[in-house]
């Protein structure tokens, strides 16, 4: 199994995400507003257990990519979210983020995804990061505007196969 470390920021901390965070995270996962863009809820507890049961590896089943997950916590030790970071050989990360939506508009996703991409800059060497979001989301556009990602190229947005409702933003380390 990859170590991963907790992860101290300004008002949350980010814990590697295990099994254990699951019953918590169930209730965070079923605020119905955070699937208006995509996804859906976990299908149950029992699911959900065992979906970060398997993710406790840190890895995909071949080995090549990082899967890393931090769920983030706030100062009165209720959960808000989670993080997380697809680390591809190269020193690319695909990276990911969920909010209940009683936390939106805090900057609490900003100073979580902030802290992870520092994480990720250096302790897994990741120079090059990656987000996919539907082009209805500007939620989270604006958020990714703020931390500078910039919508990529057309020519980019093809060779990943970025559906046509979805944006590729893209930035450096």
């Amino acid at each position: 199994m990859i170590a991963m470390r907790t992860i101290e920021a300004t008002g949350l901390r980010l814990e590697p995400q295990v099994e254990a965070h699951a019953e918590e995270m169930f209730r965070v996962l079923s605020d119905p507003a955070i699937y208006e863009h995509e996804n859906a809820p976990p299908r149950s507890l029992e699911w959900l257990r065992a979906r970060f049961a398997r993710l406790e590896s840190r890895q995909s089943p071949d080995g090549a990519e990082l899967w890393l997950n931090w769920v983030v916590r706030l100062p009165g030790d209720e959960l808000a979210g989670y993080v997380q970071a697809t680390v591809r050989p190269g020193g690319e990360a695909a990276i990911a983020y969920e909010l209940a939506s009683a936390y939106w508009g805090r900057g609490l996703g900003q100073q979580a995804v902030r802290a992870m991409i520092g994480e990720l800059a250096q302790g897994y060497g990741v120079t090059r990061l990656c987000a996919v979001l539907k082009r209805t989301n500007l939620r989270s556009r604006r958020m990714l505007d703020r931390l500078g990602f910039v919508l990529a190229s057309a020519e980019r947005h093809a060779a990943r196969e970025v559906d046509a409702d979805e944006w590729l933003m893209e930035r450096g380390i």
